[in-house]
């Protein structure tokens, strides 16, 4: 497209025509889709980029007709024409203090240019308009910085150009309306501030505003878990996504005590409260009305309180099993467990391994109008209508096994309860069992096999797991690949092999790797799926179950039983490519011997 590269002409904006002109050009659209497109005279409105207006009609492209040519696809198409580098903004690798300080937050809108990295005396800076170039000069003389520019998704530009400066000097606000720390602050390395007092208030906009930012740019980068972390000058905003932390932003420790602050009265936290650590929940909805609620848990530290915002997304619990990651046969098995009329179905595994996903989703499904489903939880991690919940409170006595003791005598037919921690909660769930309830339940053991002798060890006699224990099943979760950039790979048969030891699987399947795009973060992975091991106490397995007994020998008689372990549950994935034996062998334990 020679009509490009040959303009000089200074801050001529790109028009809908010479973009389509140049596409048909390019033969990424059809003649005829373009005169259809042309015949009104189409200019576009003066404040929609015109590769909005043209990504709006969904064309095909003509040389890739499986793809669509979207806003991205135009973008980097775009790039190329005018010769420079396609950016693709990531909010979590830019520093955001940095680039606001390159130029005005006026400036930057007047011409809509967003700088995105600052680095070795270069500022590198996203446009869409690529003959648009009288803002260079200006840049370069206040910043003394050298100009590279690239051209990145204009929607992109326009939405972080409003956060980045938003957020900057929202925080550049409460830092100099609060040149000293807030009263109460148990830092240990600033005592001798805690006789001076603050100005900046909860309530203040630019922190109520710093808040908002926070829970919206999580839910759009899909985090679980947000930390709020204090250190000694500036405090780190870190993220959990696909199980892996991400640093966000940086900002003065002042301010993070009050946005800490201003969480906590949103989680109806006692503010005050600094020594001892506290639980609190708020329900948020985002822009899209979708409803979130995050589960707050703070710790006091050297640099004062840390606080942990767990995300929990209701809609996982309307997810089937399926999109959960259980096979055919994982779904047959775990619901032979859980329609059972009464016994007791444990799930295990460690922190952040699903479990809570996987009992919500399954008590979603059984919560029926002719159903009463009761849980007793510490803390209630969901607020979900269809249940009635109960909240452990250790201050006034209300223990697990007291919540259980209360909720046999609400007529339930199925129970919850978050953890067996304790001989007295394990009794009143053998209880409930042998009483005609179904319970469901946690455990905190590497596998399935592992969960008898632990039972037995918190003082369960094997007499009574024998006459309650339905089955038990173990999870992890495992990264699975980003599938706009895997590619094929061939797997190393010795990895395998350790991977399927002893079941000797074929090595036959549609094997993947990771190769990184900007859609994952140049990661190579994208989301998460479930692995699992369901363990169903039959009558054989049962005789198994001594005082005696260790896990090894019933881990042995369950698979031979036909009890396929963690193990087999990734083989099974990497099989389907979904993800890496290297992914698998991360999360899954240790092979035992069988």
């Amino acid at each position: 497209m020679q009509q490009f590269n040959s303009i000089t002409v200074l801050d001529r904006k790109l028009t809908v025509r010479e973009l389509i002109d140049g596409l048909v050009a390019d033969k990424r659209i059809s003649k005829d889709n373009a005169d259809m497109f042309l015949i009104p005279a189409r200019t576009g409105r003066l404040d929609i980029h015109p590769l909005v207006i043209i990504s709006q009609q969904e064309w095909k492209d003509q040389q890739a007709p499986h793809k669509v040519l979207d806003l991205e696809a135009l973008t980097q198409w775009l790039a190329k024409q005018v010769n420079l580098s396609y950016f693709r903004i990531d909010p979590l690798k830019v520093d955001v203090t940095a680039v606001t300080a390159v130029t005005s937050a006026a400036y930057a809108n007047r011409f809509k240019i967003l700088p995105v990295l600052v680095k070795d005396g270069k500022v590198v800076i996203a446009m869409a308009e690529p003959h648009v170039r009288s803002w260079e000069n200006e840049i370069t003389h206040v910043s003394g910085l050298q100009i590279e520019r690239v051209i990145a998704n204009p929607l992109d530009i326009s939405r972080y150009l409003n956060e980045f400066y938003s957020v900057s000097h929202s925080i550049r606000r409460a830092t100099s309306d609060n040149d000293k720390d807030i009263p109460g602050v148990t830092n240990f390395e600033q005592l001798v501030e805690l006789g001076k007092t603050g100005r900046l208030d909860t309530n203040d906009q630019s922190v109520v505003h710093i808040v908002d930012w926070l829970l919206q740019y999580a839910f759009d980068q899909r985090a679980s878990d947000i930390h709020l972390e204090p250190r000694r000058d500036m405090s780190n905003i870190r993220f959990r996504i696909d199980g892996v932390m991400h640093m966000v932003y940086e900002m003065p420790t002042p301010v993070m005590n009050v946005v800490i602050s201003r969480v906590k009265v949103l989680g109806r936290m006692d503010v005050v409260e600094k020594r001892r650590p506290q639980d609190g929940r708020i329900k948020s909805k985002t822009p899209e009305g979708e409803e979130i609620e995050l589960r707050l848990s703070t710790m006091p530290t050297a640099f004062g309180e840390k606080l942990v915002m767990r995300i929990f997304n209701p809609d996982v619990l309307v997810k089937d099993f399926t999109a959960l990651g259980f096979g055919e046969r994982d779904i047959a098995d775990w619901n032979k467990m859980i329609n059972q009329p009464h016994g007791i179905v444990l799930v295990t595994g460690p922190t952040g391994s699903g479990k809570t996903t996987t009992l919500y989703s399954t008590l979603k499904q059984l919560a029926t109008p002719d159903v009463n489903v009761c849980t007793v939880e510490d803390p209630i991690e969901m607020v979900v209508p269809e249940f009635n919940q109960m909240q452990v409170q250790h201050n006034i006595g209300v223990s697990f096994a007291t919540g259980i003791r209360t909720l046999l005598r609400q007529d339930p037919d199925i129970i919850m309860v978050g953890e067996i921690r304790d001989k007295e909660t394990a009794e009143m769930a053998i209880q409930a069992a042998l009483t005609g309830h179904l319970v469901l339940s946690t455990l905190h053991t590497n596998d399935a096999a592992a969960a008898i002798p632990r039972l037995r060890e918190i003082g369960v006699p094997a007499y009574l797991i024998n006459a309650t224990l339905i089955g038990v099943m173990a999870q992890r979760l495992a990264r699975t690949l980003c599938p706009r950039c895997k590619v094929p790979t061939e797997i190393d048969p010795r990895l395998w092999e350790s991977l399927t030891k002893p079941w000797k699987m074929s090595g036959k399947g549609k094997f993947f790797k990771p190769v990184g795009c900007d859609e994952c973060r140049h990661t190579g992975f994208y989301g998460r799926v479930g692995l699992y091991e369901i363990m169903i106490l039959e009558q054989t397995l049962r005789t198994t179950i001594t005082p005696e007994s260790d896990a090894d020998a019933i881990r042995r008689a369950a698979v031979k039983l036909g009890m396929s372990k963690l193990r087999i549950s990734g083989a099974r994935k990497v099989a389907m490519g979904m993800t890496t034996i290297e992914e698998v062998l991360k999360v899954v334990p240790p092979d035992n011997e069988i």
